[in-house]
């Protein structure tokens, strides 16, 4: 099973994007994810080698009890993290990177999936391939919710659901990022036999009570 990304599509054609969608990418991260997935491919081709991709579009969250979350290395390069952290005091402002994307709010469009929703869909994985017949030896599946959200809409979520003012400030738009990216995973249910359960409000509340269990160690 390999962690893919969303990132290899790059700029989308259209949305919501299914496995079908043109692979673009228009950063490092996600060509290198991309070459993963054809040598896996070219592999299945050569010796049946079985392997699952799984499209990951933006994990966040933490497990419910607060004792198993996301602790980046130096200053966070993703959304959740610096948003916690911010929060907590621990970062000065949260930077919104870009508020004139053509998008409802001017800011850019993300799918976020609860970290317990991807743990499931490994299981699901893994059953898949304990059954897999030779003709499906390489599949790939996008994982996410279908919901596309704004940065705007996340941080306004996170103030409500944990009763929080989180500092923060415009900035400029940040190399490397589209403008959208939100997943059709129609796939990853009838296929996998997988669905996210979790809502947005459900990943906030335990990415928030996974760093107020950090601030007690």
């Amino acid at each position: 099973i390999f962690s893919s990304t969303a990132a290899t599509f790059g700029e989308p054609q259209y949305t919501p994007i299914d496995e079908h969608h043109p692979q673009q990418p228009i950063n490092p991260y996600g060509r290198t994810k991309l070459m993963v997935e054809q040598a896996l491919a070219d592999y299945e081709r050569a010796y049946g080698f079985k392997s699952v991709c799984l499209r990951y579009f933006n994990p966040i969250g933490a497990h419910p009890s607060g004792s198993i979350g996301e602790l980046p290395r130096g200053i966070p390069n993703n959304l959740a993290p610096y948003l916690t952290q911010a929060a907590a005091g621990l970062r000065e402002a949260l930077t919104v990177f870009g508020d004139d994307y053509p998008t409802p709010d001017g800011t850019a469009v993300r799918d976020y999936l609860h970290v317990m929703d991807l743990a499931e869909a490994h299981v699901a994985a893994l059953r898949f391939l304990d059954k897999a017949t030779d003709r499906q030896a390489f599949e790939v599946f996008n994982l996410g919710t279908g919901r596309a959200v704004s940065v705007k809409e996340l941080l306004q979520a996170f103030e409500r659901v944990n009763g929080i003012a989180v500092p923060h400030r415009i900035g400029a738009r940040r190399q490397g990022d589209v403008t959208e990216l939100w997943a059709d995973p129609t796939q990853a249910e009838q296929r996998l036999g997988w669905k996210a359960k979790h809502s947005l409000d459900d990943m906030l509340r335990d990415a928030w009570n996974w760093q107020l269990r950090l601030a007690e160690e």
